[in-house]
């Protein structure tokens, strides 16, 4: 009877045994499949990332390339102030049309010439500044347009006063005369990006105003003068940049209302742009 009770306990106990082993390999079985899913979606992850990352460094690589033929190898195009040329190969037809603008370029200036982008830069600055003072600053706005040149870039900065009235980024109506005058400057130069930068000064927008803050404000009115130029004076969109500082890059204190008024303000900075120059070399 003994042995009969004790092989009874047995055979429960083997049961019992068998029975947590089954559920227990369920559960590894499950948390198997799970982390075999984890680690093939973590893998479909990785060479996403992977060709991502094999694309920036393309991009990274091809600026490169573009800034090296600008600083490499010298290259004499006949003409004492135009050398070091990288890379870049010019036709003679090229070279005609560089040294016939370059005759009007100040010869001080173009003695400190030293690259390809140098002695463009002269060029294209020379033209504006032209036709800056020739069409953009009309009578009673002098003090409301100030023109800034530095290394060739040129700066326009224009008061919000002439643009736009107090907290609104609508462009008003009495600045087209302004917009279509600068939009004649920047057609006249194809080889030239335009960024247009808005600025306002420190005060914080009114709760509850549409305008959330002074980075919309300043970016608003950057995009609404360059609708302006694109939409009304057909100046070409590729040409044009948006930009806003807020109230980040005063020029004066903001502890005056003078101050402020000085602050709110659009810059305009045109860019020469040595590819749309070359081209335009070549095409004529």
């Amino acid at each position: 009877m003994k042995k009969l009770f004790a092989l009874a306990l047995l055979s429960g106990a083997v049961m019992l045994t068998s029975c947590v082993s089954k559920k227990k390999y369920v559960e590894l079985e499950n948390q198997y499949n799970s982390t075999r899913s984890t680690l093939s979606k973590t893998q479909l992850e990785k060479e996403e990332i992977e060709a991502k990352y094999a694309k920036i460094e393309e991009r990274v690589a091809s600026y490169n390339a573009k800034i090296n033929s600008l600083t490499q190898e010298n290259v004499d195009l006949d003409n004492s102030s135009l050398r070091n040329y990288g890379n870049v190969v010019l036709s003679k037809n090229d070279k005609e049309q560089m040294k016939a603008a370059l005759d009007k370029v100040d010869q001080n200036e173009l003695a400190k010439a030293e690259t390809l982008q140098d002695t463009m830069n002269l060029i294209v600055s020379y033209n504006l500044k032209k036709n800056l003072d020739n069409n953009l600053v009309a009578e009673g706005e002098e003090d409301d347009i100030k023109i800034d040149i530095d290394e060739t870039v040129v700066m326009i900065t224009i008061s919000d006063k002439l643009l736009f009235k107090s907290g609104s980024y609508k462009v008003n109506p009495k600045a087209d005369n302004l917009l279509k005058r600068l939009a004649d400057v920047i057609n006249s130069e194809p080889a030239m990006e335009v960024l247009i930068e808005g600025h306002t000064d420190a005060r914080t927008v009114k709760q509850g105003a549409y305008i959330k803050d002074n980075w919309e404000l300043s970016v608003e009115r950057s995009t609404a003068v360059i609708r302006k130029l694109q939409e009304d004076f057909g100046v070409a969109p590729e040409k044009l940049i948006a930009a806003g500082r807020s109230s980040f890059a005063p020029i004066a204190e903001n502890d005056s209302e003078e101050g402020r008024s000085k602050n709110r303000r659009t810059r305009i900075v045109i860019l020469p742009n040595l590819d749309k120059f070359l081209a335009l070399l070549s095409a004529n």
